[in-house]
Order: C-alpha cells, then structure tokens, then sequence
C-alpha cells in the first residue's frame, strides 16, 4: 500500500509540475505582450518565431499550408507554436522538480530563440524588437524557479513532495501568478489596441475623391444569373487575403510616406498620403490572382480600384523603362512588414493600368489589403506586383536583386496564366435529370477572355455561352445548357485568351510561376 500511496503522490507531484511550467510559459507571453505592446506589436514572441518560420518553409510546404488550411494558415500555425510552447512547458516544470536551474534556463532559452528571431525578420526594428521575448523569458524564468521551489521545499517534501504548507503554497503561488499574468496580457492586448486606433482613426476620416477617370460602367448582363456561380465584384469581406503577416499592420495614413528611389532614379521622391489624394486618380476594374492558387482554386478576385498611376510617379522621378535606355529594368516594392516584391519595370511602364491603389470598392483600401497603400499591376500574379502597406519603391535589375519569394524558388516574372473555373455544379453534386446550367468564371489578365468550352466525359468540346467581358483585365463568367444523362460524368472547361491561345492541358504544380491545367469536376446526375 504503501508504494501505490507514494507511486500516486509523486504522480501529484509531478502533475504540478507540469502546472508550473504551463504558468511560466503563459506568464511568459504575457509578459512578453505587455512589452511588446510598448515596442511594436509584431515584435511579440509567437510573431516573431512564426514570422521566421515562415521565412525558411519551403515553397512547397508553404504551398501546402495554403491548400490545405487556406486563409486559415497563419492561425494554424501561430496555434502551432503555442501547442508546441505549452508541450515544453510542461516538460521544463517536471524537469525543474528536480532541476530547478536546468528548467528555468530552459525557458530563458526559449527566450534567446525568440530574440534571435526577432532580429532575422525582414521588418526588424533592431534589438528593441529582442525586448519582448527577453523580459518574457526572464518572467518565465523567474517564476518557474519560483513555483518549483515550493513543490521542493518544506518539512515533508522529501516524504511526499506536496504534503504540508507546500501544496498550499504552490497553490496560492500559482493562483497569484495566473491572475498577474492574465492582468499583463489584458493590458498588453489595451495598449496594442490603443496604438492602432490613429491608425483607424486615419482610415475612417479618408474622404476618397472622385476619379479624374472613372472606370468604365460595367457592360449589362456581366454577372450572369447563374446559381452557385461567383459574384462579379468580389465584396471587400471576401476577397481572399495571401500574405505573410501574422500580425496586420495598423499603418496612420497621416504619418506615412512612400519613397522612390535607386538606379536610373534623377529626382528621387517622397510622396504623402494626402500628396496622392490630390492627384489625378484614375478607377479600374481589376481581377487579381495568387500564384498559390491551385486549378480550380479560390485565391482570385475582382474590385474596383482607385488609385494613381503608378508610371506617372515613376516618370515625375526621371525613371525610363529599359525599352528606352532606362537603367533599372526591376522594381522593388517594399512593405512596411518587410515583405519586398519585384515587378518589371517594362511592365509596370507599358501603358497598363499599374496603380498604386487608395480605394477599394468604393470605400478606403481594408487594413487587411493593404491601407493606405498598395500596389497593383495587372495582368502579373500578386507575388510579383501587389504589394500591400507599401512604403519604397527601389529600382534596380534582376541580375542585382532577389526579392522575398524568389529567394524561395518562384520565377522572377510571373504573368498570370490563362485559367477556366467551373463554380457550378460543385464537385460531387447529383443534379436532376433534364437541363443542368454548367457555369463558371475565365481568366487571362491584361490579355482577356475570347472563348469558353465545356467537355463532358471524352466528348467533343462544345462553346459555352460568354458574358459581356468588362476589360482585359477582369475574368469573365461563363455558362452552357448540358443535357444530362443518368449517371456519373466529368464535366471538363478550357479557355482560350484574347491572343488565340488555347490554355495548356499540361498539369503543373503552382510552383515556381502558377499552375496550369484544365478544371473538372465529377457529378452524378439523374
């Protein structure tokens, strides 16, 4: 009996242990907030770890994340990190049981990770960012010295290791910490709450201007009546969001400033928010596509943008496109994320409708696309040309200069494939016998949409029925009558773009410049 009475006291023992190392790390965090609340929000432990890891996932497990998790891939792995923290945490308490110093160094090197990851990012502040992770893990430290220290001392400890004044301390101990760490986290978050209100402060007073170019109307009948098929304008609500930001800048459009700058720049520039406002703006319809989306997939979606044309800034700065002896033939987008994109400047300076947009839909640009400032250049995936929270333009070559993803493996210049999707029927769907409206959207930036064809099983390609196109630079939706027969079919679509080009069957992976392939889905019908 008395082995089973000292087998289940050392599991108590040990149980709050554990205990003690969850406390200390959530005291850590919290700790960690509070300070991070004084410095910059993005310099908080989880964002500065997760941050770095994103930077050294490979694109293909990057790519994964975003098919399998989609938008919600930065929660899956901020949720990641504090699964994997609570684990260790664990672990250092039952350590420190025995090892006071071994667990509370532990968690000062955690710490040390967390400051050095600070310091790799992109965006890093310098060592004040290393602030929130030091003073957490010092915290951290620090009480699970503390809390272990009551689970090894005492009268009896040596017979029991929680009997007597010990497990009531530790309780107490541990209630007291858990309520101070609760109260720092809870100021921590008001603070962060406080220093982004100028910023939504800014966004809210933006009185947006009416376009010295307005976009063209929308030709009648461009959103097909269609069920299941997607909305013509995506709602800001809804536009997809691909990024590597874990935590959304808060950018105060009254203090924020874009330069231009670098090779074959005469007159370098620094503009203002409200400089941008004064000038002409010219409204666009235009549809935007993620490299990571997959055949079929859901990363695209069309507004209506406002903004300044972007050539125009570029030539008020002496910039000339290589076509024309310009000396940089690579634009560098920088964010204030420190995120960098690069677009050719040939592009950019081509006659398209390159913008550095304001508005959005009618309303300012939404803080998670990019207020108050983001990039667009139709017809190139956004990797390469839709720079959210910018605030430098750098130019220079491709020879000199990798930006962020072409580090990891994708192409230089991305210019957006021919693509068809089929949005109804859904995959698996088991229309009724008769008449089924097969429908969808095409797409082909800067190049347009001229044909739509539809093949069911290993039949012959029949043309689908075509919407008005609203430009170039939008998708355009789709529709043919099948008549069904019962049974099982694969129902396949192919576009063909503006040039004559049929889009490819050839299936290629997203990686290095966007996929390729015709869209199908099997559906049974009655």
């Amino acid at each position: 009996m008395g082995s089973v009475s000292n087998f289940r006291k050392s599991l108590a023992r040990g149980a709050l242990g554990a205990v003690s190392g969850l406390l200390a790390g959530y005291a850590a965090l919290a700790v960690a907030e509070l300070v991070a609340s004084l410095v910059r929000p993005q310099a908080g432990p989880v964002t500065v770890v997760g941050g770095a890891a994103i930077d050294r996932t490979p694109a293909a497990v990057k790519d994964f994340a975003i098919r399998t998790f989609g938008e919600n891939d930065k929660l899956v792995l901020q949720l990641g990190i504090l699964a994997t923290l609570g684990l260790l945490g664990i672990v250092l308490g039952i350590v420190s049981l025995r090892y006071r110093r071994a667990g509370a160094a532990g968690v000062l090197l955690f710490g040390v990770i967390g400051a050095a990851a600070s310091l790799t990012r992109p965006d890093s502040g310098g060592v004040a960012d290393a602030l929130p992770s030091v003073a957490g893990a010092l915290a951290g430290a620090a009480i699970l010295y503390f809390l272990a220290g009551k689970l090894t001392s005492g009268p009896t400890s040596a017979e029991s290791g929680t009997d007597g004044w010990s497990r009531r301390g530790f309780l107490v101990a541990a209630s007291v910490t858990g309520l101070a760490a609760t109260g720092a986290g809870a100021l921590g978050r008001t603070l962060t709450g406080r220093r982004g209100q100028g910023a939504v402060a800014s966004r809210t007073a933006v009185e947006l201007p009416a376009p010295a170019s307005p976009a063209q109307p929308l030709p009648k009948g461009v959103q097909l009546k269609a069920e299941g098929i997607s909305a013509f304008t995506t709602p800001n609500k809804d536009f997809y969001r691909v990024d590597t930001a874990l935590v959304v800048p808060k950018v105060d459009a009254d203090t924020w400033r874009l330069r231009i700058r670098g090779k074959g720049v005469t007159r370098p520039r620094t503009y203002t928010f409200q400089e941008l406002l004064e000038r002409p703006l010219i409204e666009r319809d235009i549809t935007l596509t993620c490299v990571s989306n997959e055949v079929g997939g859901p990363y695209i979606g069309h507004a209506r943008w406002l903004g300044v044309r972007l050539a125009d800034l570029l030539r008020e700065c002496g910039v000339k496109p290589p076509s024309r002896g310009g000396k940089a033939d690579q634009l560098v987008a920088r964010s204030v994320d420190g995120m960098t994109l690069g677009s050719p400047v040939e592009d950019v300076m081509d006659g398209r409708d390159a913008i550095l947009a304001v508005g959005m839909n009618g309303e300012p640009l939404p803080f998670e696309h990019g207020f108050p400032v983001r990039m667009l250049v139709p017809g190139l995936y956004g990797y390469v040309s839709a720079c959210k929270w910018i605030e430098d333009i750098e130019l220079t070559t491709f020879d000199s200069y990798d930006a962020y993803w072409v580090k990891r493996k994708w192409a230089r210049k991305a210019p957006i494939k021919t693509q068809a999707r089929i949005d109804t029927p859904k995959p698996f769907a088991r229309p009724a016998a008769g008449t089924v409206t097969v429908a969808g959207v095409a797409w082909a930036q800067h190049r347009g949409i001229r044909r739509v064809e539809v093949r069911i099983d290993d039949g012959p390609w029949q043309d689908a029925d075509l919407a008005p196109q609203a430009t170039v630079d939008t998708w355009r939706q789709w529709s043919y009558p099948w008549k069904t027969t019962p049974g099982g079919h694969n129902l396949t679509v192919r576009a063909t773009d503006g040039t004559g080009e049929v889009q490819t069957e050839q299936r290629t992976r997203t990686i290095p410049d966007g996929a390729s392939g015709w869209h199908s889905v099997f559906v049974t019908a009655g």
